[in-house]
Parts: structure tokens; C-alpha cells; sequence
């Protein structure tokens, strides 16, 4: 492996993309099963972007990802990705408790920094890479893919528009079966627990498609644990205007959807979370007439358009879906959710 000095020639994709222009350079801090299964993949097929580096001590894991990406640099640390002067953004797939360091350091050695949720424990943390980013000039945000993805861009056209009517209640599940106590999803240490894994997804989508805010001291939660971390939450809160509630857990069988329901019709999302990997990516809005209008979304990769959606950003200065902000008000009420009383 390398320890940051060879690879790509001067000229070639890799080394002309840490300019103002081009393909932006990506390296990826660890070998995660995401990173293999979804971000690395992306990264290959976004435009704009161009998967430059690896970092990880355990080459084995990284086998799959070299395979498919034959001119990315292999280093054997993340520290060594960062110091790769043809890295532009890193993307950090590490476990939860990580991500807050890596994110800092990615920042002070000039990195935009796209990280896994929850890019933070808690939401005072995010006020610190706030902080850091506006000092370092460089793009960091969260990964929450869904914002990018065009059915949650839809819904939340659909509810301004007033599709639905008068919006009176959000409803949401978030279930899969993880019961491996080596996993750091079951472990406290590793900030792990179903509501930062899986709860998040209702609450960010909720948001992002209201535009509104819960209000957090109304918050109620029935959380069950299994060990040290929460396996299963039943939510409620209170929005302007609705209501929401939600479960997840890691201990049933894979389940999602969400549903809005308005005053004059109701929208369904079958696959809001997994797009086309839960199964079929649909919405359906049906209208107080009975009529039933459905939109599908099968063929798009949610995690290119967020790769994309991040480049556009660092060329353009545009916009972000997900900006840090956003991602406070979310780690703000998963807080208020562990808090809550049942």
C-alpha cells in the first residue's frame, strides 16, 4: 500500500481535480460495507466526480473497492488520505463515534467532508464543525442521501402546492433485523442505537419535506432496549399545524414507508429511505376524488445525486440540501426524542 507518494500522473483526472475546476478528487477514510456497496459506486458513476483514494490498515477489506476502481491509491491510513495532495473531498463511513474527530481533521487539512449520520452525538457538537467550517472555507455536510434523492423533491412540492390539503399528520416506519453484539450499531461506546441509525431517516424526511420544526418539548418516546443501546422507539411529536409518529428498530424484520395525510388527499412513500434497494421507489398521492397518481424513480442511485449535489456545490457555490444548520435541527431532535418522556 501506499503511504500517500505514488499514483496518478500530473494531468491525469486524479491529479488536476483539487483546482477550481474538473472532477472533483474523492478519497474515502475506511473500507465500511457502504462505502463498497454505495458511496464508491457513485462516486463512479456521478459526474463530476472521480474516486482518487483509499484509506484503510486492512487492505483485504478494501479488495472489492480496488477491483472496480483500478486507478484509486490504496494508503494505509486515513491520516495519509488527507495528506494526498489529489484529494479534493473525503467521505467517512467510520462508526459513529468517530465521525465528529475525522470530520475536524478532514476540515483542518483543507478537505471538503461529506460524512455518514450522525455526523455528531449530540447537537452541540455540530455547532463546532459549524464553526470549523466557516473557518476552513470548505464544504461539510451530512450524508443523508434521501434530501437528494427526486421523490422527497416531489413530496415536498406536492405539500407546498397544497396537493394534499391541509396537512394533519405524518406517519413512519424504519425497521431491519441487525442483532450482531460486534456490530457498533449494538454497542454504546461506538454511539450506536436504533434511533441514530434508523430514526433519523423519518425525522430528517418529516422536516426536509414540511420545512417546519417539531416543537421539542412535546416530544413523547417508548424506547426498549436490548443491552446497552435502544433497540426499538415508538415517536410522537408535535409540528405546526400536524402531528407526526413513527417507530424503528434493529431488532424486526426490514420495513419503511411514510405516509402524509392532508385534508384532501394522502401521499404514500414505499421505498422513502432504501430507494429501489427496499423495492419498488414509488409515490402515490391520492386525491380527496379517489383518483390515485403514481411517480416512480427505479432507475435513479440516490447517493450519486448526492455526490453530484456536492460537487455542484464546491464549483458553484449553490446551495446544499442537507448544510449543517439543517442537520443541527435533526441531531436537535433526536436528542429531545432520548430524552422524552413515554
Amino acid at each position: 500500500m501506499s503511504s500517500g507518494t505514488s499514483g496518478a500522473a500530473a494531468g491525469s483526472p486524479a491529479a488536476a481535480s483539487h483546482g477550481s475546476t474538473g472532477a472533483v478528487g474523492w478519497g474515502i477514510l475506511g473500507a465500511a460495507r457502504i462505502a463498497e456497496t454505495a458511496l464508491a459506486p457513485a462516486i463512479a458513476i456521478a459526474r463530476g466526480a472521480h474516486l482518487v483514494a483509499l484509506g484503510t490498515a486492512n487492505p483485504d477489506k478494501a479488495r472489492a473497492i480496488a477491483a472496480q476502481h483500478p486507478g484509486m491509491r490504496l494508503h494505509d491510513s486515513y491520516q495519509a488520505v488527507l495528506d494526498d495532495p489529489a484529494v479534493e473531498a473525503v467521505y467517512i463511513p467510520l462508526p459513529n463515534h468517530l465521525h465528529m474527530d475525522w470530520t475536524l481533521r478532514a476540515l483542518d487539512a483543507g478537505k471538503h467532508v461529506l460524512c455518514e449520520k450522525p455526523i455528531a452525538l449530540d447537537a452541540a457538537e455540530i455547532d463546532r464543525l459549524i464553526a470549523a467550517r466557516d473557518t476552513s472555507g470548505r464544504l461539510a455536510a451530512e450524508a443523508f442521501m434521501v434530501v437528494h434523492h427526486p421523490q422527497w423533491q416531489h413530496v415536498r412540492r406536492l405539500l407546498a402546492e397544497g396537493a394534499i390539503g391541509r396537512l394533519a399528520h405524518v406517519e413512519g416506519a424504519f425497521t431491519y433485523n441487525n442483532p450482531d453484539p460486534a456490530n457498533y450499531r449494538n454497542q454504546a461506546g461506538t454511539g450506536g442505537g436504533g434511533l441514530r441509525d434508523v430514526g433519523v431517516y423519518p425525522c430528517v424526511t418529516t422536516r426536509f419535506a414540511t420545512g417546519a420544526e417539531p416543537d421539542l418539548g412535546s416530544l413523547r418516546a417508548d424506547i426498549r432496549h436490548q443491552g446497552p443501546v435502544d433497540t426499538f422507539a415508538r415517536v410522537w411529536a408535535e409540528f405546526p399545524g400536524f402531528t407526526m409518529s413513527f417507530y424503528c428498530g434493529m431488532r424486526q424484520t426490514r420495513h419503511q414507508e411514510m405516509t402524509f395525510h392532508g385534508s384532501d388527499g394522502l401521499i404514500r412513500l414505499n421505498a422513502p429511505f432504501n430507494a429501489r434497494r427496499y423495492g419498488d421507489t414509488r409515490v402515490e398521492t391520492r386525491r380527496a376524488d379517489g383518483t390515485v397518481e403514481v411517480a416512480r424513480w427505479n432507475a435513479v442511485d440516490q447517493y450519486a445525486c448526492m455526490v453530484e449535489a456536492f460537487g455542484a456545490t464546491i464549483r458553484d457555490g449553490g446551495a446544499f440540501a442537507c448544510p449543517l444548520e439543517f442537520s443541527r435541527g435533526n441531531q436537535a431532535m433526536i436528542d429531545a426524542i432520548l430524552g422524552a418522556k413515554p
